[in-house]
């Protein structure tokens, strides 16, 4: 494993990979609170030895991408408790640790990313034989042979998919189910007005100091199923995943939205769905 520098590092990231750091700082809030909806003392190391000012980047740090990361743990955990020796591709992982917070010590693990994501991931977490890194974008589909035959896999795309084309999107899950059938695949999408608003000629200002990347796929919730159904040629089941804040206004009107029909497909969300055998 890497050891951190003593000197603050510079992220030198810009565009789509430097969302990991908006993640990042995100998780780390919850991650140093006692309260907080994850633990990961790995995710605080880093946070504390990069150099970057991420409260102006990305204003204070709110409990989302923290709960995103514990939903995703939750299905990894299920995943290998009837899987222990399965493999395990995070797509887009960026400076996320769930490799650290999720025990699989039979479990192949692959990290996919640009490759100035993975050079400084790999200044704080060094792959091995159980824990491979792949420097290349996801639609660069090379990654696909690096998953042994026979077997399970399950897929995890967290961050990643809106900022591909839609017809992107759709050829990637066909690949996915042409080499991976019966893989679990796990995403967040992004509403579509979302998606606009960061198309849009002012963009998306997170912070005075911060403008989005462009997100092009936007989808509404109900609209998952019989896209992905369409994408794949026949019926695909998607479940949807139920974001739980720990605390403030967002732990009881995210469920009240999510349980009313004319608003639950209003917020993005995450899902997961087994790709068709």
């Amino acid at each position: 494993m890497s050891a951190t520098a003593s000197a603050p590092i510079p992220p030198g990231l810009r565009d789509v990979p430097e969302t990991t750091l908006w993640t990042l700082h995100n998780r780390a809030s919850e991650a140093a609170r006692p309260d907080g909806c994850i633990r990961d003392p790995k995710c605080l190391e880093i946070y504390r030895a990069l150099d970057y000012d991420y409260e102006r980047r990305f204003g204070p740090a709110e409990a989302s991408h923290g709960v995103r990361s514990q939903l995703f743990d939750e299905r990894m955990r299920a995943f290998v408790a009837a899987h222990p020796d399965g493999v395990i591709v995070n797509l887009g992982e960026g400076l996320e640790t769930h490799r650290f917070r999720v025990h699989a010590p039979r479990a192949l693990w692959l990290s996919v990313d640009l490759p100035e994501a993975i050079a400084l991931r790999e200044r704080f977490i060094a792959p091995d034989a159980q824990h491979r890194h792949i420097a290349a974008s996801a639609m660069d589909l090379a990654w696909m042979d690096a998953v042994p035959p026979g077997r399970a896999v399950f897929i995890s795309a967290q961050g990643l998919l809106m900022y591909l084309r839609e017809q992107d999107v759709a050829a990637l899950l066909r690949a996915m189910a042409t080499r991976f059938p019966g893989a679990w695949l796990m995403f967040d999408h992004l509403h579509p007005r979302l998606s606009a608003r960061s198309l849009s000629a002012q963009g998306w200002m997170k912070t005075p100091h911060y403008r989005t990347p462009p997100m092009p796929w936007g989808v509404r919730r109900d609209a998952l199923q019989p896209l992905i159904s369409r994408w794949l040629g026949q019926p695909v089941a998607v479940q949807h995943v139920r974001f739980r804040f720990p605390r403030g206004p967002l732990r009881w009107l995210v469920p009240l939205l999510e349980r009313t029909p004319f608003a639950n497909h209003l917020p993005g969300g995450v899902c997961w769905l087994r790709l068709p055998e």
